[in-house]
């Protein structure tokens, strides 16, 4: 009886260990330390055929790496690989009386001055042996032994389980590895275009009027929610201009206090104000020649438009305390996330400079209208994230699936800090849904309320948390879209969507209207 309860408590334990950890070199070599604390049970190994059809010692407890390296058996050759081989237990009562049995990796006389036994158990799956169990017993006796090779034959069923596991793993991630590889190709071979990543219509559409407009030198508006990339659109049309090579200078109006900004763009002489204690050069002056870039130009006080609106007409500019006009020859390219038409409507902006800045209007579409680029620049920041910080993530199954439920306010510099965040906070190299769920729903609490003004959607769709796809919406979602007559934004609004998360829904339910 107490022999009965010590197997039962050794299984029990057993069960525990893969419990914890199903990593194969954890897991098992914790196995044959039970088997050797619990059972009297000592040298356990485990042995897998590597790719050449050679049985080595993969894990193991109680060996000297010196055992465990000669440990290796062809297919059939002595106890060990003809366990292999015909798919049976072996057991050697006294492993000095047989010849079969090969003294490799451990020399008997070292195992004790007492009679040893060895048992050898495969590892089964579909009644086929991919490994071997095995393991030394001494003063062995016909009860004891058989009792080990039942706790031995539940061990290696346990054994064969993690390995199983593992394999499916590995063979996941190396696919999903694979797909990201083939992503990234695909990104490379056009997906790309001047640092500007995506392949939507939507996209496309942007950068071909971007391009267009490289080649005149007319001033462009780039219109678009914050985080859409609008100084890379600045670049971009730059570097694809006659100017290319003259000088790209960017400032960001809205970063810079009003009683500033002036000196900034046109620069000012010494003394001209307290704590000018040098000439400086102005922004424009700096542009020379080249392109001048104003970002967040809404943000601009009424004053110094009408300074711009004259350096824009007569291409002279007068810095900050001088009376000396100053030529340029600069090609400007100003961005907003703002309604310049409501601002111009409400007096903040000058409608003489909305008409000399509004020349060539390019709108930027916003991330959650680019369908398929959230999985491109997901990979691409990945590939980056991981670079930066010496990881090997990949995403999961569902991961890109999460990615792409979610609204994106912040647009792609949301996404990339997102990407980053899971990288840095992943637990294996493998990124979860559960754990970009857990990300997404804490950046859901984040309250966009510009964003959502300038895209005119109602701010609790903006906060809506990403949720699983559940079956009980499917009805849910066929009425609504029957009650306004197939317009899915107005069943999108009625349900509590966006439009993106309940074109998600339709395909993931597979839904027909």
């Amino acid at each position: 009886m107490s022999d009965n309860k010590n197997e039962i408590s050794v299984l029990l334990q057993a069960s525990k260990i893969i419990a914890k950890s199903l990593n194969p070199e954890a897991s098992i070599n914790a196995l044959l330390e039970l088997l050797n604390k619990e059972k009297g049970l000592t040298k356990g190994r485990v042995l897998l055929a590597d790719d050449a059809g050679v049985l080595r010692i993969q894990y193991y407890f109680g060996l000297s790496d010196e055992e465990r390296q000669r440990g290796m058996y062809h297919i059939g050759e002595g106890i060990t690989g003809t366990v292999m081989e015909t798919s049976k237990i072996a057991l050697v009562p006294d492993i000095r009386q047989e010849p079969a049995y090969l003294s490799r990796a451990s020399d008997p006389l070292s195992i004790s001055s007492d009679t040893v036994a060895y048992i050898a158990v495969p590892i089964l799956s579909e009644n086929r042996a991919i490994g071997v169990l095995a393991i030394y017993r001494s003063k062995p006796d016909m009860e004891t032994l058989d009792t080990d090779i039942n706790v031995l034959t539940v061990i290696a069923a346990l054994i064969k389980m993690v390995l199983k596991i593992d394999y499916l793993v590995k063979e996941k991630t190396d696919s999903l590895t694979e797909e990201n590889r083939a992503l990234l190709k695909t990104l490379m071979r056009g997906g790309a275009t001047h640092d500007i990543i995506g392949r939507s219509k939507s996209l496309r559409g942007a950068i071909k009027q971007a391009l267009q407009a490289a080649n005149s030198n007319a001033t462009v508006m780039l219109n678009g929610e914050s985080g859409t990339g609008k100084e890379k659109f600045a670049r971009m049309i730059h570097f694809a201009s006659p100017q290319k090579n003259q000088p790209f200078i960017t400032i960001n109006c809205a970063a810079i206090p009003d009683n500033l900004l002036e000196s900034e763009l046109f620069g000012h002489v010494k003394g001209s104000f307290t704590g000018a204690i040098k000439d400086k050069i102005g922004k424009f002056e700096a542009a020379d020649g080249g392109t001048l870039f104003l970002d967040e130009i809404g943000d601009m006080n009424i004053e110094l438009q009408a300074k711009l609106l004259r350096a824009l007409q007569e291409k002279v500019i007068q810095k900050v305390g001088d009376t000396k006009e100053i030529k340029i020859n600069v090609r400007v390219i100003t961005a907003t996330h703002k309604n310049i038409k409501d601002a111009v409507n409400q007096g903040d902006f000058r409608l003489d400079l909305y008409y000399r800045l509004n020349v060539l209007p390019i709108p930027l579409p916003p991330l959650r209208e680019r369908e398929g680029d959230i999985n491109l620049l997901s990979l691409f920041f990945l590939n980056r994230a991981n670079q930066r910080y010496k990881r090997n993530i990949t995403f999961s199954e569902n991961a890109l699936a999460c990615l792409n439920g979610f609204d994106w306010p912040g647009n792609i510099r949301q996404l990339e800090n997102v990407i980053e965040r899971v990288v840095i906070h992943a637990e294996t190299d493998r990124a979860t849904e559960k754990e970009i769920q857990n990300i997404l729903n804490e950046e859901s609490s984040i309250t966009f309320s510009n964003f959502a003004a300038s895209i005119k959607t109602p701010i609790h769709m903006m906060n809506r948390p990403y949720s699983r796809v559940r079956g009980h919406e499917y009805q849910d979602i066929v009425n609504a879209i029957k009650l306004t007559k197939g317009n899915k934004t107005q069943a999108a609004l009625s349900l509590g969507m966006t439009p993106r998360q309940l074109q998600y829904r339709i395909e993931k339910l597979a839904i027909k209207y």
